[in-house]
């Protein structure tokens, strides 16, 4: 038993004369404010992820039981914020840990009476590893006592001599670099400009105005390039060129296992992406806000719209889509939705892009006796099926990808009016007058082209949604302090778009769609559904 509380006392309280040796020089560290040094930036991950930047352990022990926990679970700025001044919640108030706060040569009274003298490295040694002041005193028993490395130990203490001081890369004294990624060859090009025209647009009115707090908004452009590897080169290149703080109206599908991993490596936060696959799974970045639902919660919007159809609540969906790692991911986003929507299991047809067969698929499809098809293949695909599906006096009810070309869509066989629907995650719906207005007005003044207006309307709510956090983060600017502005944003009214609410736990603004229905003979769109709202996917 001693054997094992002696050999559990090294690993929790690491030897004072290395960590002092690592240490050393913390208490002259500069308060000029600039890039943080390697050993503070590693310091910096302890502090506010609870990981280790070695991948050696951090471990957390909570109350007099020692319950063991990640030190991811607790890390230190979920209470003691990201300025380190502290985070009331539930009663409790967290010390003030800012350098100053720790330092202050007279010492300090807490509200609750306890009293102690100035913290030196061993003082907040003691603190972390057994939970006593620089007196002596017991902490609170909510104050976690940690294990780490000496190494992570010391880089956590010189990182606390520059909490709430330190400035993230792309903020300078009289402005704020923000980045952006957009198309500049081939078929996208014109939608490339657009994004950028509407974007530099927004910050032009913004520096016209004064600025955010008389920091002018400066945008760096990439390009994407032919392969995603070379998108992500390009975007490394302007980086290194000139650091930018954030980034808005990215263009990123089709290389979103590219520019995701550079957002969490470079720690960069990401407003309003262009993709049609948001990734919010278990390896949610937390640093990339969606504005809008991608193809899966369309999808489970459509679910939710026909679970109230009684025709197709009775005979299920099939789902047929062209095989790849996508659509794997939103079957499996239907596949849920249809269990919570009390619907029988949807049953996938998948195949092989450019293989289609539409007899063949049309003979399963109706052996399965479902009565609703969701369909995510090429719009010649799908006009493939329902010609088959006409030949054979069967009209089932399509649901079509909101990616489908829609003039391919018109010339279905007319057996299918008003039995045709697609989602879309906004639509006029959404818009209101003075939404309209005020992009006309910006639209005229920047002469903006007449093409992409759902590409110039996106990017414009995601420069908007960018600037009004700025605001929010205030005049100490940071990323961390950005991202929480972001966490507070409550049905946020952009005007045209649904309203945007982000949190913790929650990456997509407006998170559902609405459902359209086609008018074959009028060739036109009619609304078939309000906006259906989702809740997180189970």
């Amino acid at each position: 038993m001693k054997l094992r509380d002696s050999l559990k006392s090294r690993i929790l309280f690491p030897g004072v004369a290395t960590l002092m040796a690592l240490a050393c020089g913390a208490w002259q560290v500069s308060t000029a404010q600039g890039p943080l040094a390697a050993r503070e930036s590693r310091g910096r991950q302890i502090y506010f992820h609870g990981t280790s930047p070695s991948e050696k352990a951090i471990l957390a022990y909570l109350g007099d039981s020692s319950l063991e926990v990640p030190g991811s679970s607790m890390a230190c700025a979920n209470c003691h914020g990201m300025d380190g001044r502290g985070k009331p919640e539930g009663g409790v108030i967290p010390s003030n840990i800012t350098w100053e706060a720790l330092t202050k040569p007279y010492g300090v009274t807490h509200p609750s009476g306890r009293k102690h003298p100035a913290y030196t490295n061993r003082g907040i040694e003691l603190a972390l590893t057994r939970g006593l002041d620089p007196a002596g005193n017991k902490l609170l028993g909510v104050m976690p006592r940690y294990s780490m490395s000496r190494e992570d130990m010391a880089d956590l203490v010189l990182y606390l001599a520059r909490l709430g001081k330190d400035i993230d890369p792309g903020i300078h004294e009289s402005k704020i670099v923000i980045g952006t990624l957009v198309p500049a060859q081939g078929s996208l090009a014109e939608m490339g400009q657009v994004i950028k025209a509407v974007t530099a647009g927004v910050f032009a009115d913004v520096n016209a105005a004064g600025g955010i707090y008389h920091r002018r908004l400066e945008l760096s452009v990439a390009e994407t390039a032919e392969t995603p590897a070379a998108t992500r080169a390009n975007l490394e290149r302007s980086f290194t060129a000139e650091p930018f703080f954030a980034m808005t109206g990215a263009f990123i599908a089709g290389a979103e296992n590219e520019v995701l991993p550079f957002s969490t490596e470079k720690e960069v936060p990401l407003i309003g992406p262009f993709t049609l696959f948001p990734r919010t799974g278990a390896a949610l970045n937390s640093r990339v806000f969606y504005l809008l639902s991608g193809i899966d919660d369309q999808s489970r919007a459509v679910i939710e719209f026909a679970a109230k159809n009684p025709e197709i609540k009775g005979g299920g969906v099939a789902v047929v889509y062209p095989q790849n790692e996508n659509s794997k991911a939103v079957f499996e986003a239907i596949q849920r939705q249809t269990k919570a929507a009390g619907l029988a299991d949807a049953q996938p047809f998948g195949y092989v892009a450019g293989t289609f067969d539409s007899v063949e698929t049309l003979r399963k499809v109706r052996q399965a006796k479902r009565e609703a098809v969701l369909f995510f293949g090429s719009g010649e695909d799908a006009l493939a099926f329902m010609r088959e599906a006409e030949k054979s006096g069967w009209f089932p009810f399509i649901f079509l990808s909101s990616t489908t070309p829609i003039k391919e869509i018109f010339n279905a066989p007319a057996g299918f009016d008003g039995r045709l629907f697609m989602a879309f995650s906004t639509s006029p719906d959404a818009q209101s007058a003075q939404g309209l207005a005020e992009f006309g007005a910006f639209s005229a003044k920047h002469k903006l082209p007449s093409g992409h207006p759902a590409t110039q309307i996106l990017a414009y709510s995601a420069a908007k949604l960018l600037v009004e956090a700025l605001k929010r983060a205030g005049k100490d600017l940071s990323r961390e302090k950005l991202i929480e502005a972001l966490d507070g944003f409550y049905e946020y009214q952009t005007g045209l778009t649904p309203p945007i609410t982000y949190g913790p736990n929650r990456r997509i603004g407006a998170m559902g769609a609405y459902v359209i229905t086609i008018n074959l003979k009028e060739k036109k769109f009619v609304p078939a559904s309000g906006w259906i709202g989702l809740g997180q996917p189970k």
